[in-house]
Parts: structure tokens; C-alpha cells; sequence
């Protein structure tokens, strides 16, 4: 079994920053890219998550334009642990934040990817 934990989400102030975190744990043998997607108000379905950053096993990071400059993607491999670090927030980053790392699970063959529960971060104006 793997678990996916995000956490570090809340409500804070146009311009103000958060730092999500995403631990995964369990019987893991490999995490190869990380991801982090969020979904809107208003939206529910699993396919309308918008992909934010996503962070390779090298650490080549990619983003979003809408947040290319406010947002930086980072990972601890000796933690199993990425973080999505936010600045300059805007109401218009609204959502519930969710991690889906790549992972291949201890006796697999295949990767796939896992979704966590989702942190919520609501910017007010």
C-alpha cells in the first residue's frame, strides 16, 4: 500500500505565501516525477485538475504559466516528500491542491500514478 498526505494548506491574504507538502509513505520503491495539480471552485471532476508544477526525478522542474515566478516545486528524496511553495498569491489561485507522484511500488513492475486527498487553499482579495 502507498499513501499520498498532502498538507500545508489554509486561508491567507492576496500576496500572502503557503507551503504545501506532500509525504508519501508505505511500500514504495521508486518515486520517479512528482506533480502537483489543483481543481477550482465550481469543478469536480478528476480530468478538470489543472496540472501547477511537476518536478522529475533530477529535479528539472516545470510550471504552469500562470504561476511560472510565484511558484517553486522542490523534493526531498531521503524524506519521500515534495513541497509546492507559493508567493504572491491570488484569489485566482483558489482550489484544492493535489499531489500525484509517479511511483513503482516495492515487488511492481509498473509505475503509476497516486492521488492524496487534496489540501485546500483559499486566497481572499
Amino acid at each position: 500500500q502507498v499513501q499520498v498526505v498532502e498538507s500545508g494548506g489554509g486561508l491567507v491574504q492576496s500576496g500572502g505565501s503557503l507551503r504545501l507538502s506532500c509525504a508519501l509513505s508505505g511500500s514504495i520503491e521508486r518515486v520517479n516525477a512528482t506533480a502537483w495539480y489543483r481543481l477550482p471552485p465550481g469543478k469536480e471532476g478528476e480530468w478538470e485538475r489543472e496540472l501547477v508544477a511537476r518536478i522529475t526525478s533530477d529535479t528539472t522542474a516545470t510550471y504552469a504559466d500562470s504561476v511560472k515566478g510565484r511558484f517553486t516545486i522542490s523534493r526531498d528524496n531521503a524524506k519521500n516528500t515534495a513541497y509546492l511553495q507559493m508567493s504572491s498569491l491570488e484569489p485566482e489561485d483558489t482550489a484544492v491542491y493535489y499531489c500525484r507522484p509517479h511511483i513503482l511500488p516495492r515487488g511492481g513492475t509498473v509505475f503509476r500514478n497516486y492521488w492524496g486527498q487534496g489540501t485546500q487553499v483559499v486566497v481572499s482579495p
